[in-house]
């Protein structure tokens, strides 16, 4: 009977509970451990895919520059316009307070009148300032600045007319704006004449939009050059791989597998592009940095040609390799799913 006894389910029961909770608590700490030693699988097969693509281009140096060299070539083109644009924008920076125009008064319109006006047009929100030059002081100026001082002697009556400067706001001048303001001050009844001494200067700012613009459509046009380029380029390595990928595939190997290292292989074509294009662009920079500085030094100037900053480096290098890894992506969707062993 104590044999039995000890043998019993009811007296065992504890202990097989106990060994029961032991095994789940186990179990759940190789759940916890097996999580963490995925993700670091995860990430340590990403890490040895990346080098291993890129130490199998250059086993190839001389086909992957002839590559990079035309997607640098492709990139620098755009963002060397974007430069360009830069520069002539820090040119001209101070060219907005220049914006003048002219307003000649009649000759009948006494002075008190002439500073009335001035007053009033400085209280227009969008003027900015007004200086009033008064026929006596044109005058003077006109005799020390022309040199025909003892010959306007000789006049019975001064010539010149009142001159009021206007000084449009340059926060919103445009040339829409200013031209309508132009035309206001021509109406007035004590105006002869109204003209704008630097209209040229928003003319430039029109045409640099319109260079914008142009530069932002061809940058997308040789965005979509160099999608094509890096995608065909994958596409080769997909055909001279054929039979290893094949082999992967039998073995077990999913589509994300197979496709991971020709990802790495459009990302590294990207960012080699991307360096390559960063050097065309300063190399072309410090070429003309020298005729650049004694063509504005002629002109005591303190223009300095500008490249690109650490913020427009990153922005190029990342999306050059957003661009190689996209292009490679629509490749290997397309080219990858013919594959299949059979």
């Amino acid at each position: 009977m104590r044999q039995k006894d000890r043998h019993s389910p009811k007296r065992n029961k504890p202990l097989v509970q106990s060994e029961r909770r032991k095994n789940e608590a186990h179990g759940a700490r190789q759940v916890s451990i097996g999580l963490l030693d995925r993700i670091k699988s995860y990430f340590a097969n990403h890490r040895e895919v990346a080098f291993t693509s890129f130490r199998r281009m250059l086993k190839a140096p001389l086909v992957n520059l002839m590559t990079w060299s035309v997607i640098a070539i492709a990139i620098a083109l755009p963002v060397g316009l974007f430069v360009f644009l830069q520069n002539i924008q820090q040119l001209s920076s101070g060219w907005d307070n220049a914006v003048q125009i002219s307003v000649y008064l009649k000759t009948d319109v006494s002075q008190a009148r002439g500073q009335a006006l001035a007053g009033q047009l400085e209280q227009k929100p969008e003027i900015e300032r007004i200086h009033y030059i008064s026929s006596e002081q044109a005058l003077v100026e006109f005799q020390q600045l022309s040199g025909f001082g003892e010959a306007l002697s000789y006049l019975d009556e001064n010539p010149l007319p009142a001159v009021i400067v206007v000084y449009p706001r340059t926060d919103d001048s445009t040339l829409l704006t200013t031209s309508t303001l132009l035309s206001t001050l021509q109406e007035l009844p004590e105006v002869e004449q109204a003209q704008m001494d630097l209209e040229w200067v928003q003319r430039l700012y029109g045409i640099m939009q319109l260079a914008q613009r142009s530069v932002l459509a061809l940058g997308l046009l040789l965005s979509l050059a160099v999608l094509l380029v890096i995608g065909n380029t994958i596409r080769l390595a997909i055909e001279a791989r054929r039979e290893e990928i094949v082999v992967v595939k039998l073995v077990g190997g999913t589509d994300a597998f197979v496709r991971r290292p020709f990802l790495y292989t459009g990302i590294w074509y990207g960012l080699g592009g991307g360096l390559g294009a960063w050097l065309i662009i300063n190399s072309i920079l410090l070429w003309l940095s020298d005729p650049v500085s004694s063509l504005v030094g002629a002109y005591s100037s303190q223009f300095s040609l500008s490249g690109l900053g650490l913020f427009e480096t990153l922005m190029l290098m990342l999306s050059s390799a957003m661009l190689g890894l996209f292009g490679a992506w629509l490749a290997v969707g397309r080219h990858l799913s013919k594959i299949e062993p059979r």
